[in-house]
């Protein structure tokens, strides 16, 4: 089947709640992403709420508060929101990296394979039924003379030498205490955390699940959002072939990629989408088939999107495509739009501005274009 990007687009902005937009609750939409990027809260929560038909600013909050959410390493090594129920899958696939077996990683680290399998053990006994922070999971640890040179690691802001336990279902972030993080078992901690399964197992689930809001992608797309291209490729290969029927090739402006098959009609009878969006940074509708896709960020202008020290700006959307950033400033947003661009129509930005205070929990914002 040959479709065109816009079909694509329409089918995306769809699935992705944006358009129509979700009277859901934050649960079900970070289920529907596969995740929530959340190394910062607050763009975690936007990225909710706009999807809401009538914005709730909390909802992020209320669902973690309530335990239908929960915070961890996931894709990419980076912090992600996920119902706890469908954790498990993903992170099976996320300890296949195996980075932390790389000579690099241990040199780098200090830390040996070995260390961080009696690590999984230790804090697996250490956070059962506790939430602790750092600074207390630490000092546990330490008492055990057998993680004294580990100590440095194991304060790190960054976590790496954490993040292998939380994708073997060990370790999670817990409801922080003032400014500080803490960590807790989510087994302890999550009525509804499974046990975690085989990567076999897991694959499919997160393959259909990530095809389900991402359509169409081809496995190095997804390979390149689960773990920036780390998972073994005959791995990755057999996991595609596995699934069999459940997927189809179709084929978009001369690109071959593959959906689910039950998504194929959908997409086909699809109209082109026609409006305008306006999403937070480290939004999932790019998250998800990457920065680095050039039909929907040009090239020529990823760096206004994908900035340093892996920051990803807001964005403006228009028919599907990105065609600008903005920024909040004092009661204002203002739009950049790429060099190029046809002139934003004013009024959807302003509808959309609207709906981006609201979103925030204020009562209005106005709006300035810039070049």
């Amino acid at each position: 089947m040959k479709v065109s990007w816009d079909h694509v687009y329409a089918w995306r902005m769809r699935r992705q709640y944006l358009d129509p937009r979700t009277t859901q609750g934050a649960s079900a939409i970070v289920g529907r992403l596969c995740g929530v990027q959340a190394q910062v809260w607050n763009a975690a929560e936007l990225a909710v709420a706009l999807r809401q038909s009538t914005p709730a600013p909390d909802s992020v909050d209320r669902d973690f508060a309530d335990r239908s959410l929960m915070k961890t390493w996931a894709m990419r090594g980076a912090l992600h929101l996920l119902p706890p129920s469908q954790a498990p899958a993903y992170l099976s696939l996320m300890e296949t990296t195996g980075f932390w077996l790389k000579p690099s990683w241990q040199r780098v680290s200090g830390v040996t394979p070995r260390q961080v399998d009696a690590l999984t053990e230790k804090v697996a006994g250490i956070l059962d039924g506790a939430v602790l922070t750092r600074d207390q999971l630490v000092t546990r640890l330490m008492a055990d003379t057998g993680f004294k040179s580990m100590e440095e690691s194991l304060r790190s802001g960054w976590g790496q030498v954490l993040k292998p336990l939380a994708w073997r279902g060990v370790l999670c972030h817990g409801a922080p205490q003032g400014n500080q993080i803490t960590f807790t078992s989510p087994a302890s901690q999550y009525p509804t955390w499974g046990t975690m399964p085989a990567p076999d197992e897991a694959a499919p689930v997160v393959i259909s699940a990530y095809l389900g809001a991402y359509s169409p992608a081809t496995a190095e797309v997804f390979d390149r959002w689960l773990s920036r291209g780390s998972t073994s490729k005959p791995r990755l290969r057999r996991w595609f072939a596995d699934i069999g029927d459940k997927v189809t090739e179709v084929d978009v402006e001369g690109r071959k990629a593959l959906m689910l098959t039950e998504h194929v009609d959908e997409l086909a009878d699809i109209a082109a989408w026609k409006g305008l969006r306006l999403l937070g940074g480290f939004d999932q509708y790019i998250l998800g088939p990457g920065t680095t896709d050039d039909v929907l960020i040009p090239a020529r202008h990823r760096g206004l999107v994908s900035r340093a020290a892996g920051w990803i700006s807001p964005i403006v959307v228009v028919n599907g495509r990105v065609v600008g950033v903005w920024q909040i400033l004092d009661q204002e947003i203002v739009v950049t739009a790429f060099p190029g661009s046809a002139r934003m129509p004013l009024k959807q930005l302003e509808a959309e501005a609207l709906h981006v205070a609201r979103a925030r929990g204020l009562n209005a914002l106005s709006v300035r274009i810039t070049d």
